[in-house]
């Protein structure tokens, strides 16, 4: 299925993928290592707190959940956590399924870009070690907008790097937060949550896998509702 085949509700010309959680689950792998910080120090951070900060910057601050003494020595503990962090994330293999989609979408000819509230050496960094970084004709990161998700800047500014109107492009999201960016900017979405988003008060008309890419690229158009997804 290639980007010239219309779809029901307009033709969609290119692909914007979410990077944290969405491609690699670095937000997983993040959350049980603070979660394992506050359980040494007597303390339980809630899943839905945590939520609130994924997908974007500033909305929950997870310090402020911990003893004094904890934040008084916060810079080399942090320091700590954050190799931990970094190491987990670099022994995970991608979310099953998203290679495959993303490698064949480049392959029928989508344009594919990145809009992300990370910044760009973060991304760079893995999408370097996973071989992923030459499939996206634009990376959009933190470091380009004034505004993060849940702001449409990201996408807004994707799409105006790709060519294109906003309303010609799907975003591929894993949270809350990037789902209201992406729709913000009009923007056809597919949610495909991961372990620590999937219990997100996700609105019911946004089209979900719930199943992750376990179906694959026609799985992911079919979602997004492009006629004739199932055709090659």
């Amino acid at each position: 299925m290639c980007p010239s085949s219309g779809s029901s509700a307009g033709e969609l010309r290119a692909v914007v993928f979410d990077f944290d959680g969405t491609i690699l689950d670095t937000e997983t792998r993040e959350f049980l290592q603070w979660q394992q910080l506050y359980r040494q120090h007597g303390r339980e951070l809630a899943l839905t707190d945590w939520q609130r900060g994924i997908g974007t910057w500033g909305a929950f601050d997870p310090w402020a959940g911990l003893p004094e003494e904890v934040q008084a020595d916060r810079e080399s503990v942090h320091a700590e956590l954050h190799d931990r962090i970094v190491a987990d994330i670099g022994e995970q293999d991608l979310r099953p399924g998203v290679r495959g989609v993303l490698e064949g979408l480049h392959a029928a000819g989508w344009p594919l870009a990145l809009a992300t509230s990370s910044d760009r050496r973060w991304v760079t960094r893995w999408l370097e070690q996973h071989g992923l970084l030459n499939l996206f004709m634009v990376l959009c990161t933190r470091d380009d907008v004034r505004r993060v998700k849940p702001d449409p800047e990201l996408y807004v500014l994707a799409a105006q790097r790709l060519g294109l109107r906003a309303g010609d492009c799907l975003a591929v999201e894993d949270s809350l937060n990037g789902g209201l960016a992406a729709v913000a900017a009009g923007m056809r979405l597919v949610v495909v949550p991961n372990d620590v988003t999937r219990t997100q008060p996700f609105p019911p008309e946004w089209a979900r896998l719930n199943d992750g890419f376990a179906l694959g690229l026609v799985g992911l158009l079919e979602a997004a509702g492009v006629q004739g997804a199932g055709r090659g």
